[in-house]
């Protein structure tokens, strides 16, 4: 429970109350995390909070507390989606990488490909006139369809 000395929790303090001994609010929100429970109080409101944290076992309350914090932060960020806006975005980005990570993989293929079919050449100056070379330089290995430069570009 509240350390006694430490003047009243987070939640007594901002609904002027006196913090009792058993206090719901106390081992969770305590006073230097007054932003924490302001957050979580405006967006559930403290009726509700209590009502939440009485009908879990105290094993439970913590990851509870945890979760209100973090959808009250995300509902303050974003009123209409909350966290499922965050989840929504993350795994947007998700998609996204593994698209580009699929592409570098192509693109890797298509490299080693190219380079596996071709014979090395006898010297570097041969290499630089050599028609494969020419060849090389207009190749763009990109498959991004414009989306940005590809690192195997030449």
């Amino acid at each position: 429970m509240k350390e006694r000395g430490k003047g009243p929790c987070a939640g007594c303090k901002l609904l002027r109350r006196k913090c009792v001994k058993d206090c719901i609010f106390a081992p969770y929100f305590p006073a230097e995390e007054s932003q924490k429970f302001l957050t979580v109080h405006k967006i559930f409101g403290a009726s509700n909070v209590t009502k939440m944290l009485q009908e879990l076992p105290e094993s439970q309350r913590t990851d509870a507390v945890s979760a209100m914090a973090y959808e009250a932060n995300a509902r303050v960020r974003d009123p209409v989606y909350g966290c499922v806006g965050a989840i929504s975005s993350l795994q947007s980005q998700v998609d996204s990488l593994q698209a580009q990570l699929a592409l570098a993989q192509a693109e890797l293929l298509q490299f080693r490909l190219l380079h596996h079919h071709r014979p090395p050449p006898p010297s570097s100056v041969a290499a630089v006139n050599s028609p494969t070379s020419k060849h090389l330089s207009a190749v763009n290995l990109s498959c991004d369809g414009g989306a940005g430069d590809s690192l195997w570009s030449y």
